[in-house]
């Protein structure tokens, strides 16, 4: 169904679990209230009971067709043995909700994932917007101000499996009570917290050269420098450098993240200062630091002279083919691109390392409490309740017996379910943590197959990474087996070793997990602008260092004094909820 409404422009990223990141999926989802609580037409009297009683059912199927609209964007799956020439409207999955639901899911269109935020936006300009979205905390601020979100606290209440509200409720409704505004719930979703930064480092190139892993910042650039000029992989050519980042410092990969952690700097967060308030860790002193290291970095090669030109996808192709042996990132590199490394050269050995100490502190990574991917309906969609079941349907296919090749239940990429391309999808907080505890268990048993309790989640995934772990003790060149159980499954791995930063504390937490704030919504767009220029020039030395002294004055003028203020309201009603 299309509709109009009045024309704004927006800009943003559509979250979802295993979309950007090739490996992981890290999983995030996202909510919107509907305003009608019945499932189907209003009821007679004399089958008011049976009707109630089919509308309350999690997976009720409809009398009649139901008709939901959606967007979607996809990339190629990610299984080898995907049923050819499946399309995204030609899944199993929009076949099942027709059979087992009697949802017709139609999509207004569909691009490829580089595609997305670009067409959405369009969208949202020309108010031609689909009955149900997954959409980021910012987007969902925005459609609730222009009142086009439909209350879900019926549908929530009646209809949501307990499968979901396990998921959703395990941060004791958290973000239920943040997506609620004058008694109605506008979206769903939980809260999650990741994002977990480590380095990874070729150990082959560590060897090659008799250096030891490095533990300390000074050891760290001595160990790049050393991957810039003395010759790590052996081929008697100058075709190396230390430490890949690109064009975007705080992206999703293959960025500058852990650096500026390494240093206590924490760009894009909100830390607890002295005096109890929050301070913005894009302007503190620590942060001027860690650019002095980045300039410092770049004059010496360390970093690729040209990374300011190049995106995540396009200099990750200096991974894959050998140009680079440190990089800054989190737990499912080893899925993606690294196993491509090692399929270009068989002798690539990666390994995950805590992020390096500075002036004798630990590097601590930031890891962030979040709403992300929120559910929403939209307000004049006849079936909000649809939207419900559609999220409880994904995780019912969760379940083993779905997720077993050998059972005749299965449903996977072989059949036509490409679990990428539907929505909404939602995972268990702590998922991949349960999985590698779960497989590695497994695998160090010698189990031939893996057994799971029917309540486990995303048994899929388990299921998936347990199967590329026998296939890598069977053939250890098989890379894209490696990649996944490197990645998900081993103990010293990509989940495993950041599972142990955790524990180990090593971790500083953004205390702001609420909200855009009214200025937020208003500058943050130019602000960033603002911080993105100036540190880019600073690193590549077209600006000094000091520049960054101008570059908070500026910062603190344009808004961000305004911004910290909200903040730190915000801060003294809900730090103690």
């Amino acid at each position: 169904m299309k509709r109009k409404m009045a024309g704004y422009t927006l800009t943003l990223a559509l979250l979802f679990a295993f979309v950007v990141l090739p490996a992981c999926s890290s999983g995030d989802s996202g909510n919107q209230n509907p305003n009608q609580s019945n499932a189907s037409p209003e009821p007679s009297s004399d089958d008011t009971e049976t009707n109630e009683t089919e509308n309350f059912d999690p997976l009720g199927k409809y009398d009649e067709p139901v008709t939901v609209t959606q967007v979607l964007s996809y990339r190629p799956p990610e299984e080898a043995d995907a049923l050819p020439g499946v399309k995204p409207e030609t899944s199993g999955f929009v076949k099942d909700l027709k059979e087992m639901l009697n949802i017709e899911l139609k999509y207004l269109w569909s691009v490829p994932q580089d595609q997305f935020d670009q067409k959405f936006s369009l969208s949202i300009a020309s108010g031609d917007l689909p009955d149900v979205m997954q959409v980021d905390l910012t987007t969902f601020e925005k459609f609730r101000e222009q009142g086009i979100l439909a209350d879900l606290s019926d549908a929530y209440e009646n209809y949501a499996s307990p499968a979901l509200r396990k998921i959703i409720e395990k941060d004791d409704r958290f973000a239920l009570n943040s997506l609620t505004y004058d008694g109605k719930l506008l979206g769903v979703t939980g809260s999650g917290t990741g994002g977990t930064q480590i380095v990874w480092i070729r150990k082959d190139w560590l060897d090659n050269l008799k250096l030891q892993p490095p533990a300390t910042l000074e050891e760290f650039e001595k160990v790049a420098e050393a991957f810039v000029n003395d010759d790590p992989n052996l081929n008697g050519k100058d075709d190396t450098y230390g430490v890949i980042l690109n064009k975007n410092l705080f992206g999703w990969g293959f960025d500058a993240k852990g650096l500026f952690y390494s240093h206590g700097s924490y760009p894009n967060a909100w830390l607890k200062s002295a005096d109890g308030s929050l301070v913005s860790g894009n302007v503190q002193p620590e942060t001027k630091t860690a650019l002095s290291t980045l300039r410092s970095w770049y004059e010496k090669g360390i970093l690729d002279k040209e990374f300011m030109l190049a995106d995540e996808d396009k200099i990750s192709e200096d991974i894959v083919v050998g140009k680079v042996g440190i990089s800054f990132g989190e737990w499912w590199y080893p899925n993606w691109p690294l196993n491509l490394n090692k399929d270009n050269d068989p002798k690539a050995e990666w390994i995950p390392l805590q992020l390096p100490s500075f002036e004798g502190k630990p590097g601590k990574t930031l890891n962030q409490r979040s709403i992300s991917s929120i559910l929403v309906v939209h307000k004049d969609a006849k079936h909000p309740e649809a939207a419900i079941k559609m999220a409880n349907y994904f995780l019912e296919t969760t379940k083993p017996k779905y997720t077993d090749k050998e059972s005749p239940d299965y449903k996977g990429a072989s059949n036509g379910y490409i679990y990428q391309w539907y929505t909404p999808r939602f995972y268990y907080p702590g998922v991949f943590d349960l999985i590698m505890e779960t497989v590695s268990a497994a695998v160090e048993a010698g189990q031939e197959k893996l057994e799971l309790p029917e309540d486990f989640p995303s048994a899929g995934e388990a299921q998936a990474v347990f199967a590329n772990a026998k296939k890598f003790q069977a053939d250890p060149t098989d890379n894209a087996a490696w990649g996944m159980w490197y990645s998900r499954g081993a103990r010293d791995g990509g989940v495993g070793f950041s599972k142990k930063v955790v524990d180990d504390g090593m971790v500083v937490w953004d205390e702001y997990f609420g909200p855009p704030t009214p200025t937020m919504i208003e500058r943050r767009s130019s602000l960033d602008k603002m911080r993105d220029e100036t540190f880019m020039k600073i690193i590549v030395g077209s600006a000094p260092v000091s520049d960054f002294d101008k570059y908070v004055e500026d910062w603190k003028k344009l808004g961000g004094d305004d911004i910290t203020a909200e903040v730190n309201e915000w801060y003294a009603e809900n730090a103690n909820k």
